[in-house]
C-alpha cells in the first residue's frame, strides 16, 4: 500500500513513515473498496452478475484506482452482453495504469478481431432499431429485430428480457418464459428477470383454467376385473343381419370392380404421368426460386460489408475520441495545460454520451483559456525567432479556435509567418481577413499593402 500523499509505502502504522500524513482514513476506505472487491467475486461465482456489477460499483466509488475491480467490472458487462460498457471500464483501466495490466489483452483481442467488431456493430444497430420499433408499438417487427440481436449476440440480457416483455403483451406467455430461462441462465438472480416471470406465470394461470371433460356420451360396465367403456348408442348384430350385410358387401365389391377400379386404374396412370410433369415443373421453379434467394442474399451480404466498412471507422473514431477524453482528464487534473488542450483537440463530441459530452465541456471550459494563451505565447515566440513553420502550426491552432483572438494579432502574426515562409498566397487569404475584420487600423493598411503584391 502506498501512501495517497507522497507515494512512499506504509505499513501497519496509521502514518506515513515517509511524510507524517495520517492514513487510517484512508486505508480503511481502500479497506472497503477491497471487501466490495471480494463480496462481487463470490456474486460472480454464483452467476448473480447484476449484484456483483453493484458491489463493484461502490468498490470504484470508495477507490477508482482499483484496476481488479475495473477489469472484473468489463468483464461483467461483457458476459452479460454490453459490449460497449466493458470496453469502457477497460479504456479507463489502462489510462490509470497502462504497464502490468489484464486490460490491455482484453482490449486487444477485441480490437483485432474484425468479424467481432462486426458482430458488436451490427448487435447495436438492431437493438436501437429493435427499440425504435417498440416506441413506434411495432411490437413484431421488435420480435423479428430482437431475434436477429440474439443471433449475433446471445448473451445480452437485455435483448432477451425485451423480447420476453414483447412475447408477454402479445400474450404469449411460454415463449416469453423461454426468453426469461435465457436470461436467468446468464445472470441468476436479476431483479427485472424475476418480475417479468412471475408476469409470465401469472398470465399462463389465466389463460388456461381447468377443463371438464365431457363423458355425456359414454358408459361403463364390468366385466370380471375390467371395466368397459363403450359409445350409449352401441348396438350389437344379429347372425341373420351379419349374413344380409355379407351378401351386400359383396354385391357392392362386384359392383366397384366393374364400374370403379377397371376405369380407376386408368386414371391412376394418367394422373402418375401428369404428377410426373407437375414434379418436374416445380422442380424447376424450385431452382429457379432458389436462384433468386441466393442472389438476394448476395446483395445482402454486400451491402452488410459496406456497412461494416463503414461503421468500423466510426467505432475506432469513437474509441478515440474516449481515450483522447481520458488523456485531457489526466492532464487537467496534473495542471498540464498544454496537453490537456491538445488531448481536447482530438476530441469528437459527436461520438460521446450524455456524462462524457458534460466531462469534455467542463474541462475544455477552463483549459480552453489557458490552452490558446499558451498557443498564441508560442506561435508569436516562434514567430520572433524566424521559426515560422512552428509558428504557423501554434497560431493556426489558435486562429481555428478564435479567429479574433488578441483583437486580430493572432491573424496578423500568422499572415506575416505564411509570408515569410514563402507561401504568399495562403499569406494574402490571413491578411484580407485582417482587412474585413479591422478597417481602418494600422495592420489592416500593412495588410492591404501585401494584398496588393502581384505574386
Amino acid at each position: 500500500m502506498e501512501c495517497y500523499n507522497c507515494g512512499a509505502k506504509i505499513g501497519k502504522a496509521d502514518t506515513c513513515p515517509n511524510c507524517g500524513t495520517n492514513v487510517k482514513i484512508y486505508k480503511k476506505i481502500l479497506a472497503a473498496s477491497n471487501s466490495y472487491y471480494n463480496d462481487a467475486l463470490s456474486k460472480a461465482s454464483v452467476r448473480n452478475l447484476s449484484g456483483a456489477i453493484e458491489s463493484l460499483k461502490i468498490s470504484l466509488r470508495f477507490n477508482k484506482l482499483n484496476i481488479d475491480a475495473r477489469n472484473l467490472l468489463g468483464l461483467i458487462y461483457f458476459e452479460m452482453g454490453e459490449v460497449v460498457a466493458a470496453l469502457t471500464e477497460w479504456v479507463i483501466s489502462k489510462n490509470y495504469q497502462p504497464k502490468d495490466n489484464i486490460a490491455s489483452r482484453y482490449l486487444d483481442e477485441i480490437q483485432n478481431n474484425q468479424a467481432r467488431l462486426d458482430t458488436i456493430n451490427q448487435t447495436i444497430k438492431k437493438y436501437n432499431q429493435a427499440l425504435l420499433y417498440c416506441r413506434q408499438d411495432s411490437r413484431d417487427l421488435a420480435i423479428i429485430q430482437l431475434k436477429k440481436v440474439l443471433s449475433l449476440n446471445p448473451k445480452l440480457v437485455r435483448g432477451h428480457q425485451l423480447l420476453a416483455l414483447l412475447y408477454i403483451q402479445e400474450r404469449k406467455y411460454d415463449l416469453a418464459k423461454k426468453s426469461l430461462r435465457n436470461a436467468g441462465k446468464i445472470d441468476a438472480d436479476n431483479t427485472t428477470t424475476l418480475r417479468y416471470l412471475k408476469e409470465a406465470n401469472a398470465g399462463i394461470r389465466e389463460s388456461n383454467p381447468n377443463k371438464k371433460q365431457k363423458n355425456d356420451e359414454l358408459i361403463s360396465y364390468q366385466s370380471g376385473n375390467e371395466t368397459i367403456i363403450q359409445p350409449r348408442y352401441l348396438k350389437d348384430n344379429s347372425a341373420v343381419g351379419t349374413i344380409i350385410n355379407m351378401v351386400i358387401g359383396i354385391v357392392i365389391g362386384i359392383a366397384i370392380t366393374g364400374f370403379l377400379i377397371v376405369p380407376g386404374v386408368r386414371r391412376d396412370v394418367q394422373n402418375e404421368a401428369k404428377e410426373e410433369v407437375l414434379e418436374a415443373n416445380n422442380t424447376i421453379a424450385s431452382k429457379n426460386q432458389t436462384i433468386s434467394a441466393l442472389e438476394a442474399q448476395i446483395d445482402d451480404m454486400t451491402t452488410q460489408i459496406t456497412d461494416a466498412k463503414n461503421s468500423e471507422e466510426d467505432y475506432q473514431s469513437r474509441i478515440n475520441s474516449h481515450e483522447q477524453l481520458l488523456q485531457a482528464y489526466i492532464a487537467y487534473i496534473d495542471k498540464d495545460t498544454e496537453a490537456a488542450g491538445t488531448a481536447l483537440g482530438n476530441v469528437n463530441p459527436e461520438y460521446l454520451g450524455d456524462e462524457s459530452k458534460q466531462i469534455y465541456e467542463t474541462i475544455n471550459a477552463e483549459v480552453n483559456a489557458e490552452y490558446i494563451r499558451t498557443l498564441y505565447n508560442a506561435g508569436t515566440s516562434a514567430y520572433s525567432a524566424q521559426e515560422y513553420e512552428e509558428a504557423i502550426e501554434n497560431l493556426g491552432k489558435v486562429i481555428e479556435m478564435n479567429e479574433t483572438y488578441e483583437n486580430g494579432n493572432a491573424l496578423y502574426y500568422l499572415a506575416q509567418s505564411y509570408r515569410r515562409n514563402d507561401d504568399l498566397a495562403t499569406a494574402k487569404i490571413y491578411y484580407q481577413k485582417v482587412v474585413d475584420l479591422y478597417p481602418g487600423t494600422e495592420r489592416a493598411a500593412t495588410a492591404q499593402n501585401y494584398l496588393d503584391i502581384e505574386e
